[in-house]
């Protein structure tokens, strides 16, 4: 028997195949998993809410809130890190059974596990950490959609997503282990930063 024919009656294929005949063409939600895609793309949208929370506790002065906002950039960072690490030594490709219709593009064709699954989670529990909420609201929030998205999209496996869901939560709990390393990370930056400053001529010197 071909590869293409053991792919094609896997349960992974099948089930994958059977979520989208069941949501992909309901109205509104292919735009919508489109928009996840963007806004997890290289967890670029994570990384830009935590800055924004790292500058509203820099502005306010509350070092603490500055250590949790940096562990959320942190932690999305490494999250999207360590999955395209797993990506390169498992080296999966993505689903190409005919059946499967692929609403987005993507960088790699590789598939397991899903980075979008893994720096969305981590960044959930970490924001949500950030920002005081009750644990687990956030991840709750945000989390079964991207997953969601990633299937709809045709762009992976469930095992895909569920592997990365589990490894970003390992990422966030990693990161959050020790608040000692990210506040010497934080007080190195903000030294450099003012050694940098303190060499900048002032405009009357110049």
């Amino acid at each position: 028997m071909s590869s293409a024919s053991t792919e094609a009656t896997s349960p992974e294929v099948d089930a994958l195949v059977a979520i989208q005949r069941a949501l992909a063409d309901r109205p509104g939600v292919l735009p919508a998993a489109r928009g996840l895609s963007h806004l997890g793309e290289h967890a670029l949208g994570w990384i830009a809410a935590a800055g924004v929370g790292y500058v509203a506790a820099t502005v306010r002065g509350d070092d603490a809130a500055r250590i949790r906002w940096a562990q959320a950039g942190i932690g999305a960072v490494g999250a999207h890190a360590a999955s395209i690490a797993v990506k390169r030594v498992v080296r999966r490709r993505r689903p190409h059974d005919p059946r499967i219709r692929i609403g987005v593009g993507t960088p790699s064709r590789l598939s397991f596990p899903s980075s979008h699954a893994t720096s969305t989670t981590a960044a959930a529990l970490l924001l949500g950490r950030a920002a005081g909420l009750p644990a687990g609201v956030l991840p709750a929030v945000l989390v079964p959609p991207m997953l969601t998205s990633r299937l709809v999209l045709g762009v992976h496996y469930p095992s895909d997503v569920a592997t990365g869901a589990l490894l970003g939560a390992v990422c966030a709990a990693a990161v959050t282990r020790d608040d000692r390393l990210t506040a010497r990370a934080i007080a190195w930056s903000d030294a450099a930063g003012r050694a940098v400053r303190g060499r900048v001529p002032s405009r009357g010197e110049r």
